[in-house]
């Protein structure tokens, strides 16, 4: 696939996510209008909408159709949101800054901001329970295992819990991996599985090779935004960037440098691609977006 055709791709879906995403959050007239006018402000206008882009990926790999897809993708989205609404709070992250603008508690205020991350979770699991994205009901209840264990106790949550506890010490590679496959890589791995569940069911070694591909393109994920963050400056990044290493908190630059950080992403990379070998060229564009993972600049 060349560059210019993957390029294209990726604006045509995230334009269609906006538009989507804009169609399934309540309207901001709709009382209680601050809350859903804070919801609409956490959701929409900005973001590289990663997790929607997997999963349109991945439901070619199974030829799944595109409004099942859309549903899919927008209700990882939103959990992504709910996640980087709360991680910004004061007794989180404390952060002023995300995709370019004031966070929802400096835009809105706290309770307002609690209260949009609340919702936008909930949303996201009512439309995985509304609309029909599986043939088969039993495959419709995997997804909502899914996308509950990547952002419980066992995924996200427990992640952040880690984080917040790792804070001010200095973590080995194998905890920092522990740390990232539940924060940043379970939404990822979601992303993945949920929207190949779209389509028609894969053979098992085929099925193997996506869940290693996600999990690798997940901490991918999380060890770029580490160099970013060390190396990136806020206008380009849209957040405060040097966040992590003024908190205190370990990273991957922090525990092997960052050529030691290249080193790795390129290696998830590695990882990633040889696991859609099974697949064939209905993986193409999912290799293409762990090159954009790993290859970003923002």
């Amino acid at each position: 696939m060349t560059d210019t055709a993957f390029q294209a791709w990726m604006g045509d879906v995230q334009a269609r996510m906006e538009a989507v995403l804009a169609r399934l959050l309540p309207a901001a007239h709709v009382a209680p209008t601050r809350l859903h006018e804070a919801m609409r402000y956490a959701a929409l206008g900005a973001g590289k909408r990663v997790r929607p882009l997997l999963a349109f990926a991945a439901g070619e790999v199974t030829r799944a159709e595109a409004p099942r897809l859309e549903i899919a993708a927008a209700a990882v989205e939103l959990i992504h949101a709910y996640s980087l609404v709360h991680d910004d709070l004061p007794c989180m992250d404390n952060d002023v800054l995300r995709r370019g603008k004031p966070t929802v508690h400096v835009e809105y205020d706290e309770p307002t901001a609690l209260l949009v991350g609340d919702a936008l979770q909930t949303l996201a699991f009512q439309l995985v329970a509304e609309h029909r994205l599986a043939d088969e009901p039993r495959e419709q209840l995997e997804m909502v295992k899914l996308l509950a264990l990547a952002a419980g106790s066992r995924g996200m949550a427990g992640g952040q819990s880690i984080d917040l506890e790792a804070t001010g010490k200095q973590l080995a590679l194998p905890e920092l991996e522990l740390m990232h496959i539940h924060k940043t890589g379970a939404l990822i791995r979601a992303a993945v599985l949920i929207g190949a569940a779209c389509g028609h069911p894969l053979g098992a070694h085929q099925q193997a090779g996506l869940d290693r591909y996600a999990k690798s393109v997940g901490l991918a994920f999380q060890v770029v935004d580490d160099l970013l963050d060390y190396e990136g400056n806020t206008a380009t990044l849209g957040k405060t960037a040097g966040k992590d290493s003024k908190q205190g908190k370990p990273t991957y630059v922090s525990a092997v440098g960052v050529a030691g950080t290249r080193e790795l992403a390129e290696e998830l990379r590695r990882e990633a691609h040889a696991a859609l070998a099974g697949v064939g060229e209905r993986g193409a564009r999912l290799a293409s977006l762990a090159d954009f993972v790993v290859l970003r600049k923002f």
